[in-house]
């Protein structure tokens, strides 16, 4: 039996959303999944094990408005994905705005989310 030891809710994302590596300024990923404390990203390029990575990217707030979300992340795992070229990398958030957080989380708990 396959026991989930996450404590926070996470969320599946359906609907693109690009992360954009803030120091480089360039877009390694979408999201997977994403709870207010990490992420899970299928990136288009590998990421480096154990880093610490600035990233942005866009969700919509409680009033359909778009919001930028800025995240400091240290990069717990990755590994190939299926998809030729591309990873799945984990991300723990170590800085997070509690504006941005609060965001975060009204967006994760939308009517209609999916969770996994």
């Amino acid at each position: 039996m396959n026991q989930e030891y996450r404590r926070a809710k996470r969320k599946h994302v359906t609907e693109p959303v690009h992360v954009t590596d803030a120091m480089l300024e360039t877009v390694v990923g979408l999201i997977g999944n994403i709870s207010d404390t990490g992420m899970m990203l299928l990136t288009n390029r590998p990421m480096t094990d154990d880093a610490l990575y600035q990233l942005r990217f866009t969700v919509s707030d409680v009033a359909g408005n778009l919001r930028e979300l800025s995240v400091g992340a240290h990069q717990l795992w990755s590994e190939p994905a299926n998809s030729p070229g591309h990873h799945w990398a984990g991300f723990r958030f170590i800085d997070l705005g509690q504006d941005d957080r609060t965001v975060l989380r009204i967006w994760i708990d939308q009517p209609g989310s999916q969770y996994v």
